[in-house]
């Protein structure tokens, strides 16, 4: 029984760096088309082309890898007790990736504004844009692996 334990928890922390991998991608792929396409006039072949890309990365590889992210980290941090009321490397950790989660809503957002070529922003805010993830990513990493409280 402690091997099938052993493997189920084995199993759902690839799976779950599997999704990580995949959602971070997205993440920081998906706003560098957005520098692009703010780049671009609105109606062009070039900006329904960013239109599609953007479209396709978010539903058919960001919003999965997002979902499955989450499951398989809950999966891990409950069933299998990594979690508790004084793991506070895990809080901390919890709050950041609500916060990239609501990263995550905000580049759907732009997708539809850009979609109804009704974006408001410059490429120069989207590069500032771009370095959010970055900084949650760094501290999620971080808390994970150091665990320093």
């Amino acid at each position: 029984m402690e091997f099938l334990t052993f493997l189920d928890y084995s199993w759902t922390k690839a799976l779950h760096i599997i999704s990580i991998i995949t959602w971070m991608a997205g993440i920081f792929y998906l706003p560098r088309l957005f520098v692009y396409h703010a780049m671009t006039e609105a109606g062009t072949d070039k900006s329904e082309t960013y239109k599609i890309m953007e479209r396709r990365l978010l539903k058919g590889i960001m919003n999965p890898s997002m979902i499955a992210a989450w499951i398989f980290g809950l999966w891990l941090a409950f069933p299998h007790e990594i979690w508790s009321i004084d793991s506070i490397w895990l809080n901390i950790k919890f709050v950041l990736v609500f916060l990239l989660t609501i990263y995550h809503m905000i580049c759907a957002r732009y997708v539809r504004l850009f979609a109804a070529d009704a974006n408001q922003h410059g490429h120069v805010y989207y590069r500032y844009f771009n370095e959010v993830p970055t900084l949650l990513m760094l501290g999620i990493v971080i808390l994970a692996v150091v665990k320093p409280f």
